[in-house]
């Protein structure tokens, strides 16, 4: 009778009523267990901290541990910081920032060559060391040789020899050195190209390369005076009518040299592919193997006139 008496007690009808209201409370916010999870939960409570690995083993669904809180990633300077400072200039230097190097470049020309090229200015390492596009990033022996207006690849070191072996010069239209192109002014550009016009006078090339679209870019400012618009920039050959170093004093008349636009070999510019370079270099280098051909048969036809006038 006892428990009778207890089970229909006040403090039992409470005891329900708050167990139902709670596990109401658990079927709202989506925690309601099977039976075996809740009784799972009762033998954990009373086993003590021994059992906490096994029974929380068997736990799924929302009593399952809750995961970890997701760790904000810091960005990483060594990714972003080396490709900001490769994709900005450095902007105009005076000549006094590097006016501690020695330039040991000098011109690789003698008269009536194939082509002579016109670079912008020497590089750093190009000063340095003496020789023509030394930089191993530079593309333009490269080029010189899959164009065709070499046989073979050459090595910066044999610059000199270029005008003796293959009929080919060298030369830049500004002549101080500086670590990136960006460096120099349009100023000292335009004021440069008369020198460039009478060095070209003098030495009479059948034509010049322009190794990069800044530098025709000056050239035109100072012949036309004013900038090439757009839609007049093009690679490659240019009209007759720009051919440059041209003589016309008193009796002596020289038509000047062709002028072929080739792209910049830096490897500073990375704007255009390189498949896209070699196409444009390739209408220089076809043109160089004919004309080069063509001095040969016609030295081997002049050759045994020489041989009577030297005997």
């Amino acid at each position: 009778m006892a428990s009778t008496k207890l089970e229909d007690s006040p403090e039992s009808n409470s005891t329900a009523t708050n167990l139902s209201a709670f596990k109401g409370t658990l079927k709202q916010y989506g925690f309601v267990q099977r039976s075996s999870e809740i009784s799972s939960l009762t033998s954990q409570n009373a086993s003590g901290p021994t059992s906490t690995k096994r029974s929380s083993s068997k736990m799924k669904g929302p009593l399952s541990p809750s995961p970890s809180p997701i760790k904000k990633s810091k960005p990483s300077p060594s990714i972003s910081s080396p490709v900001q400072k490769n994709k900005r200039s450095s902007g105009y230097a005076p000549p006094s920032t590097y006016a501690h190097l020695v330039n040991n470049l000098t011109d690789s020309i003698t008269p009536n060559l194939i082509c002579l090229f016109i670079g912008l200015n020497p590089g750093i390492r190009t000063a340095t060391s003496g020789h023509a596009y030394s930089h191993p990033s530079n593309l333009f022996w490269k080029l010189v040789h899959s164009s065709g207006c070499t046989p073979r690849l050459c090595r910066p070191a044999e610059d000199g020899d270029m005008p003796r072996l293959y009929e080919l010069g060298l030369t830049n239209i500004v002549s101080r050195p500086t670590k990136e192109g960006s460096e120099l002014s349009k100023k000292e550009m335009d004021e440069s190209v008369e020198e460039l016009e009478t060095k070209i006078a003098l030495y009479r090339p059948e034509a010049v390369a322009i190794v990069g679209k800044s530098i025709w870019e000056s050239i035109w400012r100072v012949k036309h005076g004013k900038a090439i618009r757009k839609d007049e920039f093009k690679y490659g050959w240019q009209d007759e009518r720009e051919r440059m170093g041209k003589v016309k004093i008193g009796e002596q008349k020289w038509a000047g040299a062709r002028a072929f636009v080739a792209t910049t070999t830096s490897g500073l510019a990375a704007r255009m592919k390189l498949a896209e370079k070699q196409e444009i270099w390739r209408g220089l280098g076809e043109w160089v193997e004919k004309r080069r051909s063509e001095r040969a048969e016609l030295a081997t036809e002049l050759e045994p006139e020489v041989r009577d006038e030297k005997a």
